[in-house]
């Protein structure tokens, strides 16, 4: 989910929007942001699965996801889901899943369980690299439900040194009203803006994710940044004083399914 990571545009469309405005046909129109949430802890695993042992993960990946229903009916966990990359890159992730909860220890908890469980040592886990990241966020958003017919996309957006959002004014009037507004008019089953908790990416470093509403919700994301391209080019400059783009990378992915609580 995050070794190569939404949004190829995203710049572009964060300056399509400024001072938690966005501009349609010359008339402004207020999108507040939501307010912050109680943190979210994801636990991101991905793997680089050798092609010829693909249907032998789907198996260790459907005995996951039976464990995962039962940790969102426990209330252990809050949401999951599992995908499969379709950018892909030589010797970078294939597949991947995440489960989320609302505290460490209970994310901790199920991870424990399935690290016990039969399939951990399975031959397709043995032969594939492997990475993990756990995240927090207080920026999220999610309809409840399962869906199988959505769309992962990843940002992976490095800090520039030396700046400052203070209490994420910038990200939350431009980056976080855009996608509330998808998510409200139904293009997102879901999004969420993290940092990591435990870090293996340098300190600052943000995840943008959604998860859209099928292939369509990715047209409707695009019409939406081209839209706002046209009409309000000037926050691209705020926000790009607070991230390196160089740094920049994205993934897509096809989520397999997913669940929110």
């Amino acid at each position: 989910m995050f070794k190569q990571t939404i949004l190829a545009a995203a710049l572009v469309l964060l300056a399509c929007t400024v001072g938690g405005t966005t501009t349609k046909g010359g008339a402004a129109v207020a999108q507040a942001a939501p307010a912050e949430k109680p943190p979210v802890y994801t636990y991101v695993s991905e793997w680089t699965v050798p092609r010829a042992m693909w249907a032998d993960y789907k198996k260790e990946d459907e005995a996951d996801v039976d464990a995962m229903k039962k940790g969102v009916a426990d209330g252990t966990l809050i949401s999951f889901g599992t995908f499969a990359v379709l950018n892909h890159q030589e010797g970078e992730p294939t597949h991947g899943s995440w489960f989320s909860a609302t505290s460490m220890a209970n994310l901790m908890k199920f991870l424990e369980g399935l690290r016990n469980a039969p399939g951990a040592t399975a031959p397709v886990l043995a032969a594939s690299k492997h990475w993990d990241y756990i995240v927090s966020g207080t920026i999220h958003n999610g309809h409840s439900g399962t869906f199988t017919n959505g769309y992962l996309r990843v940002a992976r957006w490095p800090a520039k040194a030396g700046t400052d959002d203070p209490d994420g004014k910038i990200v939350k009037s431009t980056m976080v009203a855009v996608l509330e507004k998808l998510f409200a008019d139904g293009a997102l089953h879901s999004y969420n803006i993290d940092q990591e908790t435990i870090h293996s990416e340098d300190p600052g470093t943000m995840f943008v994710v959604f998860v859209a509403n099928g292939a369509e919700g990715l047209d409707k994301f695009n019409a939406a940044v081209d839209d706002m391209r046209k009409n309000n080019p000037a926050a691209s400059a705020a926000y790009g004083t607070l991230i390196d783009a160089h740094g920049h990378r994205d993934t897509l992915a096809r989520v397999n399914t997913m669940t929110n609580k």
